[in-house]
């Protein structure tokens, strides 16, 4: 265990906040199959930044409460966003050393993942299964990685948050 403090849990914390927030914003029918994963974003940002802090059992919450506010099956986004961050702090030393863009296809993967994975629990739900729509969510994903990713580095260096 650790005997150093952390700092700026409060930032980790907003910055789900408004995931959570941008998540749930309403958007037209033609917008909604292309909303982006903000929720994963975040978390795999702060998995490679701070894996000591945001790990597995982080994941497991925030999924936890993504399931609440999207009104989905108790668990499903919590195991997929657990898998997301079991493979983000897995990795987190080999992805901060990739440029942004290589950062960007590693994002569209995870993403991917993510919902097929979603996709594959609805389908054993009965659910009908989605068209090739499923991929929508994870290609704007990958587009705003980069600004998602510099504008929490910067939070993360004004604030100190170690």
């Amino acid at each position: 265990m650790s005997l150093e403090r952390h700092h700026g849990g409060w930032i980790i914390i907003l910055s789900f906040v408004v995931s959570f927030m941008l998540a749930i914003m309403p958007l037209p029918s033609w917008a909604g199959v292309w909303r982006p994963d903000w929720v994963a974003l975040v978390l795999i940002y702060w998995c490679i930044a701070i894996p000591q802090r945001i790990g597995i059992a982080t994941g497991w919450l925030i999924g936890l409460t993504s399931d609440v506010l999207n009104e989905t099956l108790l668990g499903q986004q919590a195991l997929s966003l657990c898998l997301i961050a079991y493979i983000s702090v897995k990795l987190h030393r080999r992805i901060r050393l990739f440029p942004l863009w290589q950062q960007a296809i590693g994002v569209l993967v995870l993403i991917t993942l993510d919902q097929l994975l979603i996709a594959w629990i609805r389908g054993i739900q009965g659910q009908p299964l989605v068209d090739g729509s499923f991929i929508y969510p994870a290609l704007t994903s990958m587009l705003l990685w980069p600004w998602v990713f510099i504008l929490l580095r910067d939070l993360r260096r004004f604030y100190q948050v170690s």
